[in-house]
């Protein structure tokens, strides 16, 4: 039963604890209370200062030599003795297996190459870089809400799986587990496609999301190297040809699970870097994977019901799989409707051996390949291009078809940063998920003011189902989570599904019933209904999907490109990303103890200013010059008056002095003003607390173009508004010192009640720009962080709030609509 901290502050008048922690009962830890600053610092033991990090290079010049040559991927002829070197760096020999299969009567043998997963464990647990990191015990994890403790989830250990697995872990003292997250993908080696890898990755599920999901050592780490059954197009689609691929697909992993199936029995004596002997049981939390893979390593849902979001089926247990496995083997005439009642194959699955492993639990939904590169990518932008091709022609804008239109609107999305922009996408296929997530969040806007119901009606109700997808994409992809954004990822699920419905019955009765899609039941469509399971269980998304795995193939391919002379391909690669993985090793001492000089150096005195915003600065100009130069834009009128107005009128606040009796200062047109063409906003996210960062441009000429950025600033004491940058600065006022202002021009323009109807409708975010003329200085402090508008095409001088960039926006969007809500 979990606790809701009351216990804490019964009889109590002070103010309660921001944060608390409960620990597992058999860690023998008292609940944490904490304050939002101690919340996620951890106090770590002092690093024992590292002369040579380098080591076994004799200077860091050897060191830095072998890694630029490494990277430029230079042969092993070149550089072969500081490669020598480095594969004495650890253990990591990849060994070379054999799968043999019987297929109609022949033998064929298959290669493996693994690593032993636990040695690879071991080297983790011996780095006293990593060793403080780790996280032993389950963890419940409460922020007080002003009324009482409210749980949330974000790592591997704050979700009810680890909890449960420890509450039934041998009885033994100090018995913890030992989670692995596995990742298995195929991936192409050769530009051509024609050579292709199937490298399987391993994370540990105790260290901290920065680090696992990290590029430096501790994060990834490829530890097999699995064989690809050759493509038959006579035997593809064969029940047996299918069965017989899994079976080599397991025996396969029976090489990389290795001593595992053991040692969860067991357990593994170790004593840990803060001195205490613990009983480490190994397990697999997490099984990360793209759908082909996910095929091999759980059963399926019947297949006329994948489209069913509001439906759940049980989950086939490991007891469960035996027995019909096992009454198969006996009967098989007669088990077959068993087999397929629970969607299993004629196959034992691999991590029925691993202890508290169980295959169907672990399997996790992974956001790229299911949704952005699957659901959307595949099918819904497939459907968006049908559309938009088979639309009559366009008589008020004269042109034969909406494609150009779609393709400008997308075009007139404005730069920001990590967001890839498209000018035309309807003649391209795209295989980056990551580039698919950001064509999603472009999309929906450059076509709402084109599919109109009466342009289209199957346009029209497909904007619905992306916008559903969008907010479930917003919600699933959030950083923490509590139990009210599950439900409403739940209430969004319905809600999707109902506009799928309605998008099926629409297309089935209309014009486009042979071109589009009517059949949406299909894996990649029921497999996001597991969300709400998998955040409960085992944290938040990013904990499994496979979005900082895929970075790991661009070095595979390096590897076989650069250092491989396209024979014995696996162990040629192998070898070059053991190399590497030796030389990050090396580059995460040498960073780690320049850090530690870093810290000595912080701690002499020196202030820091890691927490504030960071301005750029162009040279000086007076008022004079700067009111001259922008004569025809219209914000600068009356610039030096406006100027003087506001000054008056910040400074008393600033300095909490009586405006009654303050005297007005005045400043000459000679008064110097330094120009600013980028400023770094840090921000606390309302998703998870930590610092974020955003990079906004108010530049003449950023890459040759114009870049002036928007803003999200405080525009009252309870009130937030957008705001467009025209001229970011800094002055130093005589007596009082130096300010950092901006002049904007204001998004509070009132939209009509039309509009609004649209609006609330599509759930989107409008707002208008003031007049030019009614331009406003702000304080650089009060912008909150920055924001993504898109020009309405429809509507001059409106805007379209992209809320969908990231969680924090989310949630601000989220809570502006309520507040603007109540006050309509």
């Amino acid at each position: 039963m979990e606790s809701n901290g009351d216990e804490r502050t019964s009889g109590s008048k002070e103010q309660p604890a921001d944060f608390k922690t409960e620990f597992h009962p058999c860690s023998n830890h008292p609940s944490l209370f904490q304050s939002q600053e101690e919340f996620g610092q951890n106090a770590f033991p002092a690093m024992v200062h590292d002369t040579q990090p380098w080591h076994p290079f004799i200077e860091e010049g050897d060191y830095i030599f072998a890694e630029i040559a490494l990277q430029a991927g230079l042969s092993a002829s070149h550089i072969n003795g500081l490669l020598t070197l480095i594969s004495r760096i650890g253990q990591g020999k990849f060994a070379h297996h054999n799968v043999v299969a019987l297929y109609k009567g022949e033998d064929f043998t298959f290669p493996v190459y693994a690593q032993s997963l636990w040695e690879w464990a071991l080297d983790l647990l011996s780095n006293p870089l990593l060793a403080p990191h780790f996280t032993w015990d389950a963890q419940r994890l409460f922020k007080y809400d002003g009324s009482k403790y409210k749980r949330f989830y974000s790592e591997p250990w704050t979700g009810d799986c680890w909890w449960n697995i420890q509450s039934h872990l041998p009885d033994v003292e100090d018995a913890i587990l030992f989670a692995f997250i596995l990742y298995a993908d195929r991936t192409c080696l050769s530009s051509h496609a024609m050579v292709k890898g199937y490298p399987v990755v391993v994370w540990c599920g105790n260290l901290p999301i920065n680090i696992r999901n990290g590029e430096c050592y501790g994060g990834g780490c490829v530890v097999g190297w699995l064989p690809i059954v050759p493509e038959s197009a006579k035997e593809e689609g064969k029940t047996r040809y299918t069965n017989y691929k899994c079976i080599i697909w397991h025996e396969a992993f029976h090489f990389i699970l290795d001593k595992l199936a053991k040692l969860s029995k067991i357990g593994y004596k170790y004593e840990c870097y803060d001195r205490i002997t613990r009983w480490l049981f190994p397990l697999i939390l997490i099984l990360s994977a793209d759908y082909e893979e996910l095929c091999m390593m759980f059963c399926l849902v019947p297949i006329e019901a994948l489209s069913q979001l509001s439906k759940t089926f049980p989950m086939c247990t490991v007891q469960q799989a035996k027995e019909a496995l096992a009454i198969y083997q006996e009967k098989k005439s007669t088990s077959e409707s068993i087999l397929k009642s629970l969607g299993l194959r004629l196959v034992a699955n691999v991590f029925w051996k691993v202890e508290n492993s169980e295959p169907e639990e672990a399997v996790s939904l992974d956001d790229l390949h299911i949704m952005h590169a699957g659901l959307f990518g595949y099918h819904l932008l497939e459907e968006l291009k049908i559309i938009l091709n088979k639309l009559p022609c366009c008589v008020f804008y004269l042109l034969p078809q909406y494609i150009p239109i779609f393709e400008h609107r997308l075009a007139m999305f404005l730069t920001w940063r990590g967001l890839v922009h498209f000018t035309g996408i309807l003649h391209i296929s795209f295989s980056d998920g990551n580039k698919l997530r950001d064509l999603l969040r472009q999309s929906f806007y450059a076509a709402l003011s084109i599919l109109m119901n009466d342009i289209s009606h199957e346009g029209y109700q497909l904007l619905w189902m992306l916008r559903s997808y969008l907010e479930l994409d917003s919600l699933i992809g959030l950083s923490i989570h509590t139990d009210r954004t599950l439900e409403l990822i739940e209430k969004e699920q319905v809600t999707f599904e109902d506009k799928l419905k309605e998008y099926i019955l629409h297309v089935s009765s209309g014009k486009l019933a042979e071109h589009l899609k009517t059949d949406w039941n299909f894996p990649k469509v029921h497999l996001w209904q597991h969300a709400v399971q998998d955040i409960w269980k085992k944290g938040v998304v990013c904990n499994y999907s496979t979005r900082p795995n895929e970075k790991m193939h661009g070095p595979l391919k390096d590897a076989y490109q650069d250092c491989s002379n396209g024979k014995d391909v696996a162990s040629q690669v192998l070898r070059v990303d053991h190399h590497r993985l030796a030389m990050k090793l090396i580059r995460t001492r040498i960073d780690a103890e320049a850090d530690h000089a870093q810290e000595d150096y912080d701690d002499s005195g020196i202030d820091s200013e890691d927490n504030e915003d960071i301005l750029t600065s162009f040279d000086g100009h007076s008022i004079q010059m700067i009111s001259s130069d922008h004569t025809l834009q219209q914000e600068f009128q009356g610039f030096h008056q406006k100027f003087t107005q506001f000054i008056n009128q910040c400074i008393p606040i600033y300095l909490s002095r009586d405006r009654n009796s303050w005297k007005d200062i005045s400043f000459a047109e000679m008064f110097e003003l330094w120009e600013h063409g980028y400023l770094k906003v840090n921000y606390e996210s309302r998703v998870d607390w930590q610092q974020a960062m955003d990079y906004l441009r108010c530049n003449p000429s950023f890459h040759g173009k114009p870049c002036y950025d928007n803003v999200l600033f405080q525009f009252s004491q309870n009130e937030i508004a957008f705001a467009h940058l025209v001229f970011m600065f800094s002055c130093n006022i005589p007596d009082f010192g130096k300010y950092d202002f901006t002049l904007v021009q204001p998004y509070t323009a009132n939209i009509s009640a039309t509009h609004r109807s649209f609006d609330d409708d599509f759930r989107i975010t409008h707002v208008k720009a003031c007049p030019h003329t009614a331009s406003m200085f702000i304080p650089i402090q009060s912008i909150v962080r920055g924001a993504l508008l898109y020009p309405d095409p429809k509507h001059k001088d409106e805007y379209l709030v992209v809320e969908h960039i990231d969680g924090d926006m989310f949630h601000h969007i989220n809570k502006w609509n309520r507040h603007h809500l109540h006050d309509g």
